[in-house]
Order: structure tokens, then C-alpha cells, then sequence
């Protein structure tokens, strides 16, 4: 039966910071408790993640990086869902952004500005000004899995945790 832990060999992240991207392991004090594995960087991606690892999808969590405009002024913020729910985008989090158009951010652009790599983006080890938007339902699913700054690595996190980041927000933001 998958698990959040799956049947990775899960060791404390702040022992082990190669497995993680240097705006991550810059970070990883802010989040108690937070443990790293190695995976496939080929199975980064959720669904192959949680097959191939016997992860549960309802404790794994994605962090996608979206970004907003007003006028001439461009947001950007990270939005945490887990695995097995959807964001929404276009309404939730374009108003509480208080932006007229949303979309993802471009890959490359959110490399770039984050240090991490597109499949490993995570909330942990972003750009101070940017908000953090974790639904409620990251934050009160217990032990998630989240990315680790880069497709070789998960971190393992209490969903609350993260409600403590700064400038983390939660709300509801599913469909």
C-alpha cells in the first residue's frame, strides 16, 4: 500500500545538502523535521514518482511558479496543491494576487529566478518576495513529498511546515 514515505531510504536533508539545490540547502533551517532521498532524476515527475516509489499521490504535493500582471507591474508566487488536486489558477489565486492575467511562469524564466530545476521547484529556498501559496489541504495532509531544487531528490515535509516558510499564505486553491 503506498505511503508518503514510500520505500525510499529518507535521511535528515540538513546532513545530506548535496542532494539539493543551493537555494534549498540555504533554506533548509527554516523547515523542522524536513528529510531528502535520492530518486531517478528520470522519474521526477509525479505520477512516475509516486509508481515507481510507492509514494501515495495524496501526500505528494507540487509547486508550480506562476506569474501575474497589472498594468506594468509583474507578481510572481509559488502555488502548493497536492499531487492530486488541482490549482485554481484563473480565479483563486489571479484574485488574491490581485493581478489581471495569470499564467505558469516560462521554464526557463522560473530556472532562472529560482536557482532550481523545472520538475524540482519547491517552496523551500524561493526568493524572499515571493508569496508562497500552499492550499490547505498540503497543510493538512501530515508528511508530504516535495521537490528537493533539483529531478535527483524529494524532500519529506509535514504539510503544516510549510504554512511557516515566509511569505507563506494558506488557502483554499483547488478546483
Amino acid at each position: 500500500m503506498p505511503t508518503a514515505e514510500g520505500n525510499l531510504s529518507w535521511e535528515p536533508a540538513l546532513e545530506h545538502l548535496e542532494l539539493v539545490a543551493p537555494p534549498v540547502a540555504a533554506a533548509l533551517a527554516q523547515v523542522p523535521g524536513v528529510r531528502v532521498a535520492a530518486i531517478d532524476a528520470t522519474l521526477a515527475d509525479t505520477a512516475a514518482f509516486c509508481a515507481a516509489y510507492d509514494v501515495d499521490p495524496e501526500s505528494s504535493a507540487n509547486c508550480v511558479v506562476v506569474e501575474g500582471r497589472r498594468a506594468e507591474v509583474t507578481t510572481r508566487a509559488a502555488v502548493m496543491v497536492l499531487a492530486t488536486d488541482r490549482a485554481d489558477v484563473n480565479r483563486v489565486v489571479r484574485k488574491h494576487l490581485g493581478v489581471r492575467k495569470i499564467s505558469f511562469a516560462d521554464q526557463a524564466l522560473a530556472e532562472e529566478l529560482t536557482g532550481m530545476q523545472q520538475g524540482g521547484i519547491t517552496p523551500i529556498g524561493l526568493p524572499g518576495d515571493w508569496p508562497i501559496l500552499v492550499d490547505k489541504a498540503v497543510v493538512d495532509a501530515g508528511p508530504v513529498v516535495i521537490g528537493a531544487g533539483i529531478r535527483g531528490a524529494k524532500l519529506l515535509v509535514d504539510g503544516a511546515a510549510l504554512a511557516g516558510l515566509p511569505g507563506a499564505e494558506v488557502l483554499d486553491l483547488t478546483l
